[in-house]
């Protein structure tokens, strides 16, 4: 079975919009720096990497299922033409309440990507900046990062010192050399289930 590093999307793939704010626009969603290269580096360790993301804009009816698809299209095409591919990306569309299965840190997304992708949670990883990522990393059976900045979302976290993360990380490229010493990888020198986008370059 194939093993995976899940990456929340906001805060650690992209800078995270202002409180009560929603990257809804590929001009608004800024990439952070050193991202395109952590994630080739995940690529060339043999992990495929997904995009693991929480998406209530949807339900609030700020953007559609098609526009949000068409924004993680250009997502990953910026990403690719760096370098680093993005094997699938999978969002929950739905408000807080009433509780469904996918929603973080529900691990219903995870459960869904490694059903369908033949991965093995137990070799996996689940990278986030907020406690209900590691939550439903640990839900879904992961080891797990949690990025920590300056900025980061601390909301929610009133069960972060029951839940902590395997590992605390700066940033994902510092996530990424963390998980791959502990893996023992040298790197290269070189609706009511969550719905799920299949991302290339050649869309």
């Amino acid at each position: 079975m194939k093993k995976a590093i899940f990456l929340d999307r906001d805060g650690v793939i992209n800078e995270k919009a202002p409180e009560g704010d929603y990257v809804t626009r590929w001009q608004d969603l800024h990439v952070l720096p050193g991202v395109a290269e952590a994630i080739a580096e995940m690529k060339r360790a043999g992990f495929e990497v997904i995009v693991i993301t929480n998406q209530r804009c949807v339900a609030k009816g700020l953007l559609t299922i098609a526009e949000l698809e068409e924004l993680h299209r250009q997502m990953s095409d910026y990403l690719l033409q760096a370098g680093a591919r993005i094997d699938a990306i999978y969002y929950c569309p739905h408000e807080s309440e009433p509780v469904c299965r996918c929603r973080k840190p529900a691990p219903g997304m995870l459960m869904d990507a490694a059903g369908e992708r033949g991965i093995e949670l137990r070799t996996s990883w689940m990278i986030g900046d907020s406690c209900i990522d590691v939550e439903a990393g640990k839900n879904a059976g992961c080891k797990t990062v949690r990025i920590w900045t300056a900025s980061g979302d601390e909301r929610l976290c009133d069960s972060a010192a029951s839940s902590p993360a395997d590992v605390v990380a700066s940033s994902l490229r510092d996530a990424v050399a963390k998980i791959l010493a502990r893996e023992n990888v040298a790197g290269s020198s070189g609706t009511a289930g969550a719905a799920r986008s299949s991302v290339s370059g050649t869309h």
